[in-house]
């Protein structure tokens, strides 16, 4: 479907959607690219606005993109080869590694099970950073462990998301069909509202972002509703209300969003002959029938730590595995506040490939938050103040701030394979607007998806019950 758009520098419509090739999207699936037009020559260049004469005709999107919806072109093109040193991929995934585990340790107040996704939120705060600027950029970086500049950081990004998204070309995926690591983000902007080209191209470049024009005003409820069945697309419908009821408003200039999506088959799958239910010994000594999956592995790697036992469990592409880490009876708390980016890394670096009979429940579960009272406990405040917050990167005033940071994950781990989908959703309002060992889990234990070339942390959790959801 062809949607027109009238541009106008008179009206201040933005008028900037930045193309993303398939391969640039961080995304491996089929969804389409962006169809480009020729950008207006009037523009400012500290602004993105169009002249107020021609209709010009915008085609429906795909990756970084939302069908039947208006966008604006531009000729910025995400940077498909990024030459990153390895210096900085390396402390990239260890700075993400840090806040996944900060994350982690303020999300199990609340949660018994828990799935989230650490790559998932450092994305989407990543795009936001680069809007950010003074105090505001400063308590984001310290907050999600940004230790590169931001000229080496978002480069640092890009070569990350693109990375993961190569795994599992050739593979199977859990459902039969072909293994997919799929990052996609995109930016969903009031269309009345201006942006600085510069923060518009930085997440062009680095993030293939698009940017959909919505009309937040008059519509804010439909425009929430767009949003959701975005992420419920690129997310095969795992995710389907990132954005609850009352999260857009009138006031909503900006939501930037990034969803993942993984679905991959084991490398050795668990018979289902095997499976039986048993006892899952809870915290607190009682216990819960569940479904076990039962194998005899004869070579992966694991190891026997002081109060735990581990295993790494490959998928299809051995590249990415599960790691489940079962502490000793009695010692789960000790080791789940031992647990940060040093000692996974210690802890996977330990592991010898050893016959392993493993005994795993299979598990489903999904997690809905805002992590707006995480980021303030990690100590982003004034992000969040109107007046207060800086994220004059984006429009050259101080007018935005955010109002809420909704994070969803789901996964569901089985005989066949592992499905996991998360979303994060960056809502932004203008300063007018209101706010052979064995590895036996019958127990509580916590897993992470490991990707062991980048050392990145796709989905991390907990689970203390699973016979719950």
């Amino acid at each position: 479907m062809t949607r027109w758009i009238r541009p106008g520098t008179g009206c201040c419509v933005l008028a900037a959607l930045f193309a993303a090739a398939l391969a640039s999207c961080g995304s491996s699936n089929s969804k389409p690219a962006p169809i480009t037009t020729t950008p207006d020559a009037s523009l400012p260049s500290d602004a993105v606005g169009v002249a107020d004469t021609t209709l010009i005709p915008v085609g429906t999107a795909g990756a970084g993109s939302a069908p039947d919806i208006a966008t604006a072109m531009s000729s910025v093109q995400r940077i498909a080869d990024p030459q990153v040193p390895a210096a900085d991929s390396a402390t990239l995934a260890s700075d993400n590694a840090a806040f996944a585990f900060a994350a982690y340790q303020q999300l199990i107040t609340t949660n018994t099970n828990l799935v989230f996704s650490p790559a998932s939120i450092s994305i989407a705060l990543a795009m936001t950073y680069a809007g950010a600027a003074t105090t505001t950029a400063t308590e984001m970086a310290q907050a999600l462990d940004f230790t590169l500049p931001p000229a080496q950081l978002h480069p640092a990004f890009n070569a990350l998301d693109q990375t993961l998204a190569s795994r599992g070309q050739g593979f199977l995926g859990g459902d039969g069909g072909p293994m997919e690591v799929d990052i996609v983000n995109a930016l969903w902007a009031e269309q009345t509202y201006t942006f600085r080209s510069d923060f518009l191209g930085t997440l062009a470049e680095n993030y293939g972002a698009g940017v959909n024009l919505l009309d937040f005003v008059n519509a804010p409820e439909p425009s929430r509703l767009t949003i959701n069945a975005w992420v419920a697309n690129q997310t095969d419908d795992k995710i389907q209300n990132l954005l609850p009821p009352g999260s857009i408003s009138s006031s909503t200039d900006l939501v930037l969003t990034d969803a993942v999506y993984f679905n991959a088959a084991w490398n050795t799958p668990f018979d289902p002959s095997n499976t039986h239910d048993g006892s899952f010994t809870l915290l607190d000594g009682s216990s819960v029938t569940v479904s076990f999956m039962n194998a005899e592995l004869s070579s992966i790697p694991a190891t026997q730590g002081m109060n735990y036992v581990a295993a790494s469990l490959p998928y299809a592409d051995t590249r990415l595995s599960l790691v489940v880490v079962v502490p000793n009876a009695g010692q789960f708390s000790q080791v789940e506040s031992s647990l940060g980016a040093t000692a996974l890394a210690t802890l996977v670096a330990g592991l010898t490939s050893q016959q392993v009979l493993l005994t795993l429940p299979r598990f489903k579960i999904e997690t809905q938050t805002s992590l707006v009272t995480l980021l303030q406990a990690l100590g982003v405040r004034s992000a969040f103040i109107p007046g207060t917050a800086d994220f004059s990167g984006m429009d050259g005033t101080h007018n935005l701030f955010i109002s809420n940071v909704l994070h969803d994950a789901f996964i569901d781990v089985a005989e066949k394979g592992t499905e996991a989908a998360a979303a994060t959703g960056v809502v932004m309002v203008g300063a007018a607007a209101p706010t052979g060992l064995p590895v036996d889990a019958t127990r509580p234990f916590i897993y992470f998806l490991y990707d062991q070339p980048t050392g990145a942390i796709l989905f991390m959790g907990r689970v203390q019950n699973p016979s719950q959801n």
